[in-house]
């Protein structure tokens, strides 16, 4: 009997991206699979670029490639990673569209999420993701793999929303889905859409926001599928936390709370049966890619650390799901 496995990823920023790839990659060493037959892909801003490219049939080693600038990389990809979307948002327009993110931290007892309610309409660009968008879409305007989910927020709910091939679902894949369908490049770019840095994308009369607003991976959204095992390759956490000086311990503030989150996830899907393969950056990845996570200049030292640890890495994190079951 074949292993019904699923692929979770989390947001990450453009760093988060570089380190993703690289990892993804030697999973799919590891276990000697390949990621894109996964039953299901699930991925949450910079995870829903890297799910909507696996799901157009481009391999991790296809994004390495580009991400290390090899001659012969895929142009839609290397076209992608060359855009830098800035360092820092520019400065905030006026409104609080998502306030809906304050009772959902509060639900959740998120602090990041209420807070994310909290603050300004962004004014950031997001034609670059809606570009990547276009390049590998099909003919139908979504991706070949038939279960290629991006996970955004409602900006007045804080319900997430995984967008696929027939519309959306809201918080569940086991539900009906419902509304017309995407456009992939809307999908992404709402799955992007950091508070306070990119305005929220409208998408059949509603407003969404970054899904790494509410939950940095949404691995649960996954326990209604019966599956067997699922992947999740989690730059924004550490399990057991990373020590930090400096302005790094302002990262790891954040990483602290994303973290718990993942850890309630990753305990679901292990109490109902499910084996969690949880691979997740540690010091060394930590301190490549420093505070800021959107800082392309630590691009090249974030790929340097991730291909010196990645196999180290997911074979921790293969013995850990092990110890697990």
């Amino acid at each position: 009997m074949s292993t019904r496995r699923g692929l979770a990823i989390g947001c990450g920023g453009v760093l988060g991206f570089a380190w993703t790839a690289v990892a993804l990659h030697a999973v799919e060493r590891a276990l000697d699979w390949d990621a894109r037959s996964a039953d299901v892909l699930i991925g949450t801003s910079a995870g829903a670029e890297i799910v909507a490219a696996l799901g157009s049939g481009r391999t991790p080693a296809d994004l390495v490639a580009a991400l290390d600038a090899e001659p012969d990389a895929d142009p839609v990809l290397a076209a992608h990673i060359a855009v830098d979307p800035g360092k820092f948002p520019p400065l905030p327009g006026i409104g609080l569209p998502n306030l809906g993110l304050i009772g959902a931290g509060l639900r959740a007892g998120s602090a990041y999420s209420a807070l994310a309610g909290l603050l300004p309409r962004g004014r950031g660009d997001a034609s670059w993701l809606r570009s990547f968008g276009r390049e590998l879409a099909d003919a139908d305007g979504w991706v070949d793999h038939p279960a290629t989910w991006l996970v955004a927020a409602d900006a007045a709910t804080g319900q997430r929303i995984a967008f696929g091939a027939n519309g959306f679902e809201a918080d569940s894949l086991h539900r009906p889905a419902e509304g017309a369908p995407v456009d992939l490049g809307d999908a992404i770019a709402a799955s992007w859409a950091i508070p306070g840095w990119f305005p929220p994308v409208r998408i059949n009369g509603r407003d969404y926001v970054d899904g790494g607003a509410v939950s940095s991976v949404s691995a649960d959204l996954l326990l209604p599928l019966d599956l067997d095992e699922v992947v999740v390759v989690a730059p924004m956490t550490s399990a057991g936390g990373v020590p930090a000086t400096g302005l790094d311990r302002i990262e790891r503030l954040l990483r602290t709370q994303m973290t718990r989150g993942l850890d309630r996830e990753v305990k679901l899907l292990r109490d109902n049966g499910v084996r969690v393969i949880r691979v997740e950056p540690g010091p060394a990845e930590l301190a490549a890619m420093g505070p800021n996570f959107m800082d392309s200049r630590r691009r090249p030292a974030t790929l340097a650390a991730a291909h010196a640890n990645a196999h180290a890495r997911v074979h921790e994190a293969l013995r850990t799901a092990s110890l697990a079951r």
